[in-house]
């Protein structure tokens, strides 16, 4: 009797003092919110300059030199298939590759990336503007920007896209803008 009735006491203190939650629930990580809305110079594919030309959509934002590697590629890919799995909410976000190099890209990858924009801009300023990890660089991650222009979040290194996917749907769906 005395164990039927102290076993729910013994969970509740279990689950309280040893199997606490981190309360975190998204995948990418949160970074110092900071305008990155001047980060451009010059238009390759599509006709906006700047970032902040984008203001009013969510922004997902990859860092790549022109003569993209597999990586590069996979994380391009990654952006495209997460903002087509948003379905009805995908006109909110658009996708931008940022060139920190005076390169041309490969034509045959732009071909696959319909609607995807491509703005050049100086190296120095993107380092500036974005934060890299001490064991990563700025272009290994893929970048959330908001519809204000301000850096929200970046994700992992080979980061999971169908996790990718559900932090960009947890933001669309609270968002009121964008």
């Amino acid at each position: 009797m005395f164990l039927v009735l102290a076993s729910p006491i013994a969970a509740s203190y279990y689950t309280y003092y040893v199997l606490r939650p981190d309360g975190r629930t998204n995948y990418g990580t949160l970074v110092e919110q900071r305008p990155v809305d001047a980060l451009g110079g010059a238009p390759v594919v599509g006709d906006v300059r700047t970032l902040g030309e984008l203001r009013g959509r969510w922004v997902m934002l990859v860092v790549a030199p022109s003569d993209c590697d597999d990586g590069c590629r996979r994380r391009l890919y990654h952006v495209r298939q997460v903002r087509l799995t948003a379905g009805k909410e995908r006109d909110r976000v658009q996708r931008v590759w940022l060139l920190p190099d005076a390169g041309t890209p490969d034509p045959g990858l732009l071909a696959e990336h319909e609607g995807l924009l491509v703005i050049r801009a100086p190296a120095q300023a993107i380092a500036t503007s974005l934060p890299a990890t001490e064991t990563t660089s700025v272009s290994d991650h893929i970048w959330l920007i908001d519809p204000l222009g301000h850096l929200m979040m970046r994700f992992p290194r080979d980061a999971d896209p169908s996790r990718i996917k559900k932090d960009l749907a947890k933001v669309l769906r609270a968002s009121g803008i964008g």
